[in-house]
């Protein structure tokens, strides 16, 4: 894999590059969609690539291994062809999912039990199980297992959860190091930065893993309820320790605000169910702000949501229609504000890369963020 920065901001650690791996490129910044099942919910994969242009997005391992298996994936040549999709995707290891299951899973270094949320069904995942799923499924970036901490979190609990995390990363590189992709294309393991929000904690992980010289590297255990500075200051602290030729991945970190912040701390790539999450909710992005196209304020409103437009969908509905589909429970009301915050989303990457290499993104980013966080 090569990546190459292009372009610095002047007054702030933010860089445009590219990744480039044997499936093609991909611009940095990144927004990555979250497609847990492999789908982005509400969205086609033709509309991803064409009208939303996305370059990579994301699966869950955890999700994928139990419905619809591993074996139907692999049989049917890989989650690419499963799902008919010829771009980048990003497999999540489960970990954090595994996390959610607090009631339903018992830790040790082995591994983790947990039982499904389907059936019940009671399963083993090791770090080696987390590798062979993940080569099953052919993800191109697949990501270590680790164990992520909730927030807050003693000292002594984030220290031990960090020590655990770095014994199955070393696991999960022997594994991935004893065998071989199984569709073709280059796999690249990403390990992840622990260690809650304490500073020792993160420096002395980001230093384990910087030391592992993978490909890129992944920041995750933030984003689970800490304070946005709590959370920025920790970001900052990693991005000066990890290599600063390798992408950074700050996981589930997605709020418009919070990329920017993110971005002018070093950060390449980022995923998030916010915008789809939140466009089921009636909730729509904008560059002038944000809209709860549910309120009664919008009934009469026929303009586009986006002027200037910003995809077809302003060419085609106003926010009254939009409004009338929410309202009267239309599921094309989902798919509309799924594909106008995804839209969004890119757009705003697109001018976030514009003005880092314009030289400056840091005047603009706080314009920015005092638009992006108004109500409108």
């Amino acid at each position: 894999m090569k990546f190459e920065i292009t372009a610095r901001d002047q007054d702030s650690q933010a860089r445009t590059g590219f990744i480039e791996t044997t499936r093609g490129k991909i611009s940095t910044p990144v927004f990555m969609p979250v497609g847990t099942l492999g789908n982005v919910k509400t969205i086609h994969q033709r509309e991803l690539e064409r009208d939303i242009q996305a370059e990579v997005i994301l699966g869950n391992a955890y999700h994928l291994y139990l419905r619809p298996g591993t074996e139907t994936i692999s049989s049917a040549g890989g989650l690419h062809r499963f799902i008919g999709w010829n771009r980048h995707i990003l497999t999540d290891s489960g970990g954090y999912q595994i996390y959610s299951l607090a009631l339903n899973r018992k830790i040790s270094d082995d591994g983790v039990k947990f039982q499904s949320h389907i059936d019940g069904s009671k399963h083993f995942i090791s770090p080696e199980k987390a590798v062979e799923i993940q080569r099953m499924i052919g993800a191109d970036f697949i990501m270590a297992f680790d164990e992520c901490t909730s927030w807050p979190a003693d000292v002594f609990v984030a220290e031990k959860s960090m020590k655990l995390t770095h014994q199955w990363l070393d696991r999960c590189l022997k594994a991935f190091d004893d065998t071989i992709p199984l569709y073709g294309h280059t796999q690249y393991l990403l390990p992840i930065v622990q260690g809650s929000t304490y500073p020792e904690l993160r420096r002395e992980s980001a230093q384990y893993i910087s030391e592992k010289n993978c490909m890129a590297n992944a920041i995750g255990g933030l984003s689970v309820g800490e304070p946005a500075e709590l959370r920025n200051e920790m970001t900052e602290l990693v991005c000066s320790i990890l290599p600063e030729y390798r992408p950074r991945y700050l996981m589930g970190v997605g709020k418009p605000e919070d990329i920017l912040d993110a971005v002018s701390l070093g950060v390449d790539m980022f995923d998030c169910v916010v915008p789809t999450r939140n466009a089921r909710h009636g909730i729509l992005y904008t560059m002038e702000g944000v809209i709860n196209i549910k309120n009664e304020k919008w009934k009469h409103d026929f303009t586009p949501v986006n002027q200037p437009a910003l995809s077809f969908i302003d060419e085609y509905y106003s926010k009254s229609y939009i409004r009338h589909l929410f309202i009267s429970g239309e599921i094309l009301a989902l798919q509309i504000a799924s594909l106008n915050n995804l839209v969004f989303y890119f757009r705003l990457m697109e001018e976030i890369r514009q003005h880092i290499q314009a030289g400056n993104f840091s005047s603009w980013s706080k314009e920015m963020k005092e638009k992006l966080s108004r109500r409108l």
